[in-house]
Order: structure tokens, then sequence, then C-alpha cells
């Protein structure tokens, strides 16, 4: 169960976020009104769910800031200040500090360090055990260091090839009860062997980047065949609007940090 959730209100800055047009038609930018009122459609989903949401004030100086989930992952006991791969991205873990420290004490935050680079969209926890993905954004260092921290707090890790884009979620998300949403490519990755498994097809791809959140799952608006199978599977489901944050490679997950 999630008490609580930290999200960053987007930016007019936000145009000028990362985009490698992944879901969109390449120069599509964001637009940033329509950003705000889908942002706070995605506050009320949380906050309708139980949460507790702690919403920071938006931040021009980082496009991306909206992206919550990236700078840092946070779990029971510990927190961890990500080290973002990009130039553009890299301060982010600088701001999220004071929001981390309203829940966690020092020694409970730790920090990964350079040459190690990682970013929380690589990072699925399932029970006790993370699936960290390689990506571009997460390096085998950023993985290591990650590993030696959370093990200390009874907690796994191994390591999963981000081979498609991004970050590991955008195309494998875990939602409860063993159920996996991923593409063709993950559906063969030897490490999900033991989940039942659900392939979303290609042109609903940005959907698989739903987000379970205390026994329900918050659904991207405009994929009617994802929408289907989640409630097929039995889960209450939540349909929120993403379409301006999607301009910029960011998905539900993205935009809150749970714990």
């Amino acid at each position: 169960m999630f008490k609580n959730a930290i999200v960053r209100k987007p930016c007019k800055a936000l145009i000028n976020g990362i985009s490698t047009a992944q879901f969109v038609q390449p120069g599509e930018k964001p637009v940033y009104e329509n950003a705000v009122l889908q942002h706070a459609e995605y506050v009320k989903a949380l906050e309708e769910l139980g949460a507790k949401v702690l919403v920071l004030d938006a931040d021009e100086n980082f496009p991306d800031s909206v992206f919550m989930e990236d700078p840092a992952v946070v779990m029971e006991g510990c927190a961890v200040i990500t080290n973002p791969a990009k130039d553009s991205r890299n301060g982010e873990k600088e701001t999220v500090l004071p929001a981390i420290r309203q829940f966690y004490s020092d020694d409970q935050i730790f920090h990964i360090e350079a040459p190690g680079t990682m970013e929380g969209g690589d990072v699925m926890l399932v029970g006790k055990h993370f699936y960290v993905g390689l990506s571009d954004r997460t390096n085998a260092e950023g993985a290591r260091q990650f590993n030696e921290i959370v093990t200390k707090f009874g907690y796994t890790s191994e390591t999963v090839p981000v081979t498609e884009g991004l970050h590991l979620k955008d195309f494998a998300v875990y939602l409860d009860k063993k159920d996996l949403l991923v593409t063709e490519t993950m559906d063969k990755c030897p490490a999900f062997k033991d989940f039942d498994r659900y392939v979303i097809p290609a042109e609903e791809l940005y959907a698989i980047n739903s987000l379970f959140f205390n026994g329900a799952v918050i659904v991207p608006e405009g994929y009617p065949k994802t929408l289907q199978l989640i409630k097929d599977l039995g889960y209450p489901v939540k349909v929120v609007n993403n379409d301006e944050v999607k301009k910029i490679d960011g998905s539900l997950t993205c935009l809150s940090l749970r714990f």
C-alpha cells in the first residue's frame, strides 16, 4: 500500500524536454497549459487511490523535471538519489533532496556516484526484488552501486538489458499477482520467465507503462486493447490523459515517486 507520492508540476520549459519522438511524430511539442491540466488529473487519481501527494513547484531550470521518478528511487527503509546520465537532467538529483528529506533521515539517503549513472525509469520493484535496466541512462556501475545499497535493507537486484529505447519500464511494467505487461522482445527476456506475461501490440506500445497503484491500475487514455486486457485481468482502472508528456517520452510511472 502506497501512502505517499511526490510529484512536480510541469514547467513552461517543458517544450524543450528531451524527446526521441518514440511515441509521437517528430517535432511535436507539449502544450504547457494542457500539460498542467493533465498533471492535475494524474495527481487527483493518486489521491483518489489513497495517497497523500506532495506537489512540488515547477522548476524552470530543468525542462524534464516533471519526471520525478528518475532522480531518485524510494522504498521502505531508504532512498537512493540517482545520477542521471544526461547533462540537462543531472542537476535534478539536487533539487529532489529537500523533498526526500521530508520522509527519510540522512542515514537513510544514499547516492549513486560517477562513473555510475542511473535513472529511476530503469528500476522496477517486484516484492523485495529489483530489476534494473541497463540502458543509455543506467550503466553497470550504477546498477552495482544500487545493489550494494539496497541489499543492506533486505532487497535483492539483478540487471536486465534494455535494447528497445529509453527506460526499462517503457517495455516491461509489473502490475500485481505476477502480471507483467511487455513488448514481444521483453517477453523473451530470461529474467521474466516466471511471470504471467502479456504482450501489448506494437500500436499500443505506450500503454505498457500503466501504473499499478493501491489495487487499481492507472491507464493512459487512448489504448482500448490494453485497457480491456487490464480489466479482463480483474483490476479496477482509472484512465488519465497523458498526451502532453508523451511528446517528450514521459509515461505514467515517470511522473511520481511512490512509497
